[in-house]
């Protein structure tokens, strides 16, 4: 059995490997291309954060994001008979991006392979650096679900609608400091963690690909989505690490699934993640 799955911040899986990907995913040449060991999908800052991985103490005045929001169907999971266990994770999230983050908000939905090859599918949050919470809102591939996250001062609100069920998860969760320097929608490969704290990244679930809509995200009180000119964009790829290298190694060993994000529409409220079967095509 794998240790806890964890949903983890860009910047202590992957943000030190990240290097310029060979072409621009997105609409407009202003989009900052990435990879990552973990991550696939876009996030929003400043420009600072995101060409330098820092925040900018110099600001004056500091984006500061306080709600995330999209909708997406679940997707269904294909699972080889002869395969392991995989795992591919969906969600929307504040913080995390940055160099030497502490903290990240999310909440989302995992469609998974369990060991007899089988789909399995469940909503979650989680508040870094506390471990995830599965819930008990019942999930499935083909579901479409709205979830959100929302931020003021130090409470916590995260929210997914199963908009296919009918039914929903809202609750309010006490944060010291939570981090509000970007806005995510990401599909990521979880990691497992030991009790040590030790992770790697676990292997990608053939998830297919994955449409995020009604894309949305409020900063220093400005709403807009991912083209708004009130900060900037990275499109980050998911190229795993070699194997038995270090977690801040260097990504990439071919024939390992990865993920990629696909251009994002002309109003920035949409865009789909592929996955893919050779990640070294994605170098």
């Amino acid at each position: 059995m794998h240790p806890p799955v964890r949903r983890l911040l860009l910047a202590a899986a992957a943000f030190a490997a990240l290097v310029a990907a060979p072409g621009a995913f997105a609409s407009t040449s202003d989009v900052l291309p990435q990879h990552s060991a973990n991550w696939a999908g876009y996030a929003v800052s400043d420009a600072t954060t995101l060409s330098t991985g820092t925040t900018d103490p110099s600001q004056t005045a500091p984006l500061q994001f306080t709600s995330v929001t999209a909708t997406w169907k679940v997707p269904k999971v294909t699972c080889a008979a002869d395969a392991s266990p995989a795992y591919s994770a969906f969600w929307v999230g504040l913080g995390g991006y940055s160099d030497g983050a502490q903290a990240l908000e999310q909440i989302g939905v995992d469609s998974d392979c369990t060991r007899e090859a089988k789909p399995t599918y469940y909503a979650w949050y989680e508040l870094v650096p506390a471990p995830s919470v599965h819930l008990t809102l019942q999930v499935q591939g083909g579901d479409t679900v709205t979830a959100s996250v929302n931020v003021s001062g130090t409470d916590v609100l995260v929210q997914v609608k199963n908009r296919t069920r009918r039914s929903a998860f809202t609750r309010h969760l006490p944060m010291e400091s939570p981090d509000l320097s970007s806005a995510e929608w990401i599909a990521e490969a979880p990691s497992a963690c030991s009790s040590l704290g030790e992770c790697h990244v676990l292997p990608l679930a053939d998830f297919g690909s994955v449409g995020f809509t009604r894309i949305a995200t409020i900063a220093n009180t400005h709403g807009g989505t991912l083209t708004d000119p009130t900060w900037s964009a990275a499109a980050l790829t998911l190229v795993p690490h070699k194997a038995g290298s270090p977690f801040f190694g260097v990504p990439g060993d071919a024939g390992k699934a990865g993920a990629a994000p696909a251009a994002f529409t002309a109003d920035g409220r949409g865009f789909s993640v592929g996955w893919v079967a050779d990640a070294s095509a994605l170098r």
